[in-house]
């Protein structure tokens, strides 16, 4: 008897061991009845993903499958679903094993009780209770992880950025009643006392600018209490000022003495000039050049020089600049400029030199402010159409134009390289008196605002608007640069440049002494308005493609308006969107299409 049943053994274990050995591979997993968040994050906790497409003893499969469900459950705690039903099926067909996962994640945990408090001298800092109040998940709520991770992070940094370097938890704790679908969160902050700002110590790896200058960006006092934004200005400041390289501002509150903590300042030079050369083409200037040098910092005093040349075909600009750092009220230059511009186009034919002293400040971290006074010479020629249809000669006209001039720009945006949120603009006011070196009296307003608005994660949407008037009876003294125009890439895309707007005809002599029409001539007009609708899509990571459609006219008295339509292609480059549009005017059925190329954020 004992024989038998020693064989019997023996050929249950060998035929155990042969279907443990026998391989199966393992096929695709589908997960049913979650949404896409909760779906990626079950199938990223499941081993059997994992093993997909790979050959595994039955043995093997049978403890992927079984582990399954509980990999998928504790998957799904941290959306707040703690019970879950679960159903694993397998399919096998040649082979090959599927499997799915039916999931229906049930009643999720709320959270019944929130105690969230800081105790300390941060209970009555505003801020802090701010921060408690929009505490989430709140009473009522899912107990979802990720927002508890992200409002217990926030409050602790928020604590730090405070200057509250001692804050610690006294208590942390969440307990989760399975049974009641409840969550009790009891979340205690020790804030212990806040710092103050110490000594600041600015330190230059090698000396270019004065001390004394740079200490005046130092805005806060010793003694005053410690706030990390204090620290962040600093670092803004010192990076428009473009001296350096880079920048280190260190805290040290384990330096502090009676509660200051001392600021190290490591700033390490930029190098001192910029040298910039490119080539440019348009379809009115004609193949062109562009070259220029800017001094980073002149002197010990931190004054900076500019020189530029763009020099085309048909326009040619010189313009050089000074500008010296006014600290006293911070991150504003004085800057005395000089320009020099000769345009001879189909559009226009003019000459000016201006010059300009100006005095700039950031009057609030988003609002900039430039009060200016202009010198203008400018020297322009129209074409007259004639008298009683007969066609005349030419004549060039000569203004001189003296005006104070104020501008105000706006940005408040979630990113200025690539915004999906906020507003920017620009407002301009200037003016000028007759006999008080200008030829003329006038006062002109001129405003653009753009609006930016997230769709989704891969979209946005674009909205643009431009408005100016001029007020003035004698707006055949004014010079070109003074008045507006419509058309061309900021304005009405699907039209040239100034193509939009009060225009004469263009004639020429030909050898004979007779005059022909040749084209027209853009003369500007007393007032501009421009808005604009586009919409852009991601679709290959940085790439995407945008519609758009522009509207507007520039008018002397009632506005002829124009509208142009296009499509364009996108590119997010580190600088900003790169954009290539093609539009075409709806006005006229015989209108040329338009190209335009164009690279940065536009406000």
């Amino acid at each position: 008897m004992r024989l038998p049943h020693r064989i019997a053994v023996l050929a249950l274990l060998a035929l155990l061991a042969c279907g443990a050995a026998h391989a199966v591979t393992v096929g695709p997993v589908t997960i049913v009845g979650l949404n896409e968040e909760m779906e990626e994050n079950v199938r990223v906790s499941l081993s059997l993903v994992d093993a997909a497409g790979q050959d595994v003893t039955g043995r093997r499969l049978g403890y992927l499958v079984r582990v399954a469900e509980a990999e998928a459950r504790e998957a799904l705690e941290p959306f707040g679903f703690y019970s879950p039903a679960i159903e694993v099926e397998r399919n096998r067909d040649n082979g090959t094993v599927a499997v799915t996962l039916r999931i229906d994640p049930g009643e999720p945990v709320r959270v019944r009780n929130s105690d969230i408090a800081i105790i300390g001298e941060g209970q009555r800092d505003r801020y802090l209770q701010d921060d408690l109040d929009a505490f989430i998940p709140s009473p009522g709520a899912i107990f979802n992880h990720a927002d508890y991770e992200a409002s217990k992070i926030r409050i602790s940094r928020r604590l730090t950025e405070r200057g509250y370097f001692d804050a610690d938890f006294s208590s942390r704790r969440v307990e989760v009643t399975r049974a009641e679908h409840a969550a009790d969160i009891e979340l205690v902050w020790t804030s212990g006392p806040r710092y103050d700002m110490g000594p600041t110590t600015i330190e230059q790896e090698r000396p270019i600018i004065r001390q004394d200058l740079l200490e005046k960006l130092v805005y806060w006092e010793e003694g005053q209490y410690y706030h990390q934004g204090r620290l962040d200005r600093l670092r803004t400041s010192l990076s428009r000022l473009d001296y350096f390289g880079d920048i280190e501002i260190t805290p040290h509150p384990d330096q502090a003495v009676d509660n200051r903590v001392p600021v190290t300042v490591k700033l390490t030079p930029a190098k001192r000039s910029i040298y910039t050369a490119g080539v440019s083409y348009g379809t009115d200037s004609g193949p062109g050049v562009r070259l220029g040098v800017e001094r980073r910092y002149v002197n010990t005093r931190g004054h900076k020089a500019l020189a530029q040349v763009d020099h085309a075909r048909k326009r040619k600009t010189l313009t050089l600049q000074y500008r010296i750092p006014a600290f006293a009220w911070r991150d504003g230059w004085y800057t005395v400029s000089a320009q020099a511009y000769d345009e001879q186009t189909d559009y226009i034919d003019t000459r000016r030199v201006e010059l300009v002293g100006s005095r700039s400040g950031r009057y609030n971290r988003h609002l900039d402010l430039v009060a200016s006074v202009h010198v203008l010479r400018e020297r322009w020629l129209y074409a007259d159409d004639g008298v009683a249809g007969r066609a005349v000669d030419p004549e060039y006209r000569y203004a001189t134009f003296t005006f104070p001039s104020v501008r105000a720009d706006y940005r408040n945006l979630d990113n200025l390289v690539f915004p999906r949120s906020g507003v920017g603009g620009s407002l301009v006011l200037r003016s000028g008196v007759e006999g008080a070196g200008s030829d003329a009296s006038f006062l002109q307003l001129h405003a653009r605002a753009t609006t930016f608005k997230g769709l989704g994660d891969d979209a946005r949407l674009i909205l643009r608007a431009e408005a100016g008037y001029t007020w003035t009876s004698a707006l055949v003294d004014m010079p070109p640069s003074l008045r507006f125009y419509a058309g061309g890439e900021r304005s009405i895309r699907g039209y040239e440049w100034r193509e939009v707007g009060p225009r004469l005809t263009r004639y020429e002599r030909d050898e004979a002494g007779n005059l022909h029409e040749t084209g027209y001539l853009a003369t500007g007009a007393r007032n501009v308005l421009t808005a604009s609708i586009e919409y852009e899509r991601y679709f290959l990571e940085d790439w995407g493609a945008a519609v758009f459609i522009d509207s507007g006219s520039a008018f002397d008295d009632r506005p002829d308006w124009h509208t142009g339509v296009g499509v364009g292609l996108r590119w997010r480059s580190p600088v900003g969107p790169l954009r290539l549009d093609i539009a075409r005017g709806l006005d006229d059925p015989d209108s040329a299409f338009t190209v335009g190329l164009s690279i940065g954020t536009e406000f």
